[in-house]
């Protein structure tokens, strides 16, 4: 297969989907990285968005992670989902839960105060009680089997590791699953090299600049 090529940005959870599963199924990309604060002309031209990440291939371009990653199942093996059609779209009812959660993180980075921040946080904590539920034995999140909600849940959870530098927000408390599931994740090659080794500098110098009730605790 040609050498794709994956247009992205450093910190972004739904470059890492991509990045997540094209190294599961063996694909060799190259990655474009641009400054979503000064687009490039070319890429507002591809992406109709102007969102990241896009997928070039075969002289094709193709926008919004959902869509790369089924594009990807459709025509690169081993598969990420499952082989049932009832399994499959449980799961991307879960890839879907997954994109609600990004949005609470976001909403959690951003509040303005400490009784916001606290309600956010509640609000993770019942996402993840959820999930908690929904998991079985593990490593992941169908068992032995790494699929696309695993992918998309290592960058979910790779926030983490800056926020628990912060403070002890209470999230994982007593979710030994979803502990354990984090742990998984984490040590899978695919999930680790998803992200450049200055990751974790890079989310914490954003996080700082925010102007938010998180970042007044970071200093």
């Amino acid at each position: 297969m040609e050498t794709l090529e994956l247009v992205s940005h450093p910190l972004c959870p739904y470059v890492q989907r991509a990045a997540i599963a094209l190294a599961e199924k063996g694909v060799a990309f190259r990655r474009t990285t641009i400054d979503l604060a000064a687009k490039p002309d070319w890429f507002i031209a591809l992406s109709p968005l102007g969102k990241v990440p896009l997928l070039r291939t075969g002289g094709e371009v193709l926008f919004e992670s959902a869509a790369i990653l089924e594009y990807l199942e459709d025509t690169v093996a081993p598969a990420l989902h499952p082989a049932s059609p009832m399994a499959r779209a449980r799961h991307r009812g879960w890839i879907e839960f997954g994109s609600g959660v990004l949005d609470d993180i976001w909403r959690f980075y951003t509040a303005a105060d400490a009784e916001a921040l606290d309600e956010r946080a509640a609000v993770l904590r019942r996402k993840f009680e959820r999930l908690e539920e929904a998991l079985g034995e593990g490593p992941y999140f169908a068992g032995e089997r790494f699929s696309l909600v695993d992918a998309v849940f290592g960058p979910v959870f790779r926030y983490w590791d800056v926020f628990d530098r912060i403070a002890d927000f209470g999230v994982f408390a007593g979710l030994a699953k979803v502990a354990a599931w984090r742990a998984a994740l984490a040590a899978r090659p695919s999930v680790r090299d998803a992200v450049s080794s200055d990751y974790a500098a890079r989310l914490w110098q954003f996080l700082r600049t925010r102007d938010s009730h998180l970042s007044t605790r970071m200093a």
